[in-house]
């Protein structure tokens, strides 16, 4: 069956085309005064929109939600706690960088979500972060070397997650212990009620040969972008990579999409946007075929290319991207609200078509 994930905004949300104007959520101008204008000051605040967008995903069909790493948005591990406290069945992926604490803190922290979520919590590790920004939070660890120490960073969470109270009486002498280059750990472990839970699912992202690497080792999904010449030869070198290190890695693919019911009115969603810019080119000129569109990053999108086309459309360019062997996608678009709705009735089941007789039953 095809995973689908919903990536939820972080930095506020709403039609308009440029990122600083959309005012939900609390980010962006405040939202003008109309008739149906809330006139109760404070009583909802951003994260009764963020919840709206959760419970959306979850009650439309999504599997799971993403909680981006965003420096100037919303901490992902609060967004992700919140997220896992609403929901009853979707699984919540936070992204973090490494940077954020020790592996040990940051496995112990997972331990406790995922004993209040009956397990359902990913990780997804921002390795190759802006160096701009990491400098800013003190991280001096560039280049390479950052997926050196994502390596390391998931080989002591693992270590210490995985380390069993062998001695039941007593816990000395019987965890984990490791000598590395960026972290050390000795007689680590956790013991009673945080043991024996089931440890994130990690996924990862990233084109170059350290990123590949990194996953076919340590990872348990890949999350591809799609690139302008296709990801068929990032998907066969990492399969290879992995099955090489004697492990079977998942795929799959992050897409900003816009879906309507004829293909007209997707590109006309496309065209008002684009009209809100004041830009010197079209929309068309970004067109790289019938459903691509490499214009989503002047929309406020973190993906470049995407989806644009009627459902049926969007669905067919879905179906092939799993005859490559993606079997996950994470799915954006915005107003969120709106967008996670007309994807989950409209596109869902058109891709897998084991989610049918379940429309069928909730639309009987």
């Amino acid at each position: 069956m095809t995973t689908f994930h919903w990536r939820l905004p972080t930095r506020g949300d709403g039609r308009r085309a440029n990122p600083a104007l959309r005012g939900r959520g609390g980010f962006g101008p405040a939202a003008p005064t109309t008739i149906a204008t809330d006139l109760r000051p404070g009583v909802f605040g951003p994260f009764d929109d963020l919840a709206q967008v959760v419970n959306a995903a979850e009650l439309g069909g999504f599997d799971g939600v993403l909680a981006p790493y965003d420096p100037l948005g919303e901490e992902s591990w609060i967004v992700a706690g919140a997220a896992l406290r609403a929901t009853r069945y979707s699984r919540v992926t936070v992204e973090f960088q490494p940077a954020f604490g020790t592996p040990v803190y940051a496995a112990k922290v997972s331990a406790t979500l995922q004993r209040h979520s009956a397990g359902r919590l990913n990780w997804r590790i921002a390795v190759e972060t802006d160096e701009a920004e990491a400098r800013n939070r003190g991280d001096r660890v560039t280049g390479d070397a950052r997926y050196a120490r994502a390596k390391e960073f998931l080989t002591v969470a693992r270590g210490v997650w995985n380390e069993t109270d062998v001695a039941a009486a007593g816990f000395a002498g019987t965890g984990f212990d490791y000598a590395g280059e960026y972290y050390n750990a000795i007689d680590g472990g956790f013991r009673g009620i945080l043991s024996g839970i089931p440890f994130p699912t990690v996924y990862l992202s990233g084109t170059s040969s350290a990123a590949l690497d990194l996953s076919a080792q340590a990872g348990d999904v890949h999350v591809f972008t799609e690139q302008r010449d296709g990801i068929d030869s990032l998907a066969t070198d990492l399969t290879e990579r992995a099955t090489k290190a004697g492990r079977d890695v998942r795929l799959a693919l992050e897409l900003p999409i816009i879906a309507r019911e004829t293909e007209a009115e997707a590109w006309a969603r496309v065209e008002r946007q684009w009209g809100e810019l004041d830009r010197p080119d079209a929309a068309n000129d970004h067109r790289l075929d019938s459903t691509r569109w490499a214009g989503f990053a002047a929309l406020g999108y973190d993906q470049p290319i995407g989806l644009v086309g009627s459902y049926e459309q969007v669905a067919q360019q879905l179906s092939q991207y799993q005859a490559l062997g993606i079997d996950e996608f994470i799915l954006a678009g915005h107003p969120n609200i709106e967008e996670v709705h007309r994807a989950a009735e409209h596109l869902l089941f058109l891709v897998d078509s084991n989610r049918t007789l379940a429309r069928e039953e909730l639309t009987a």
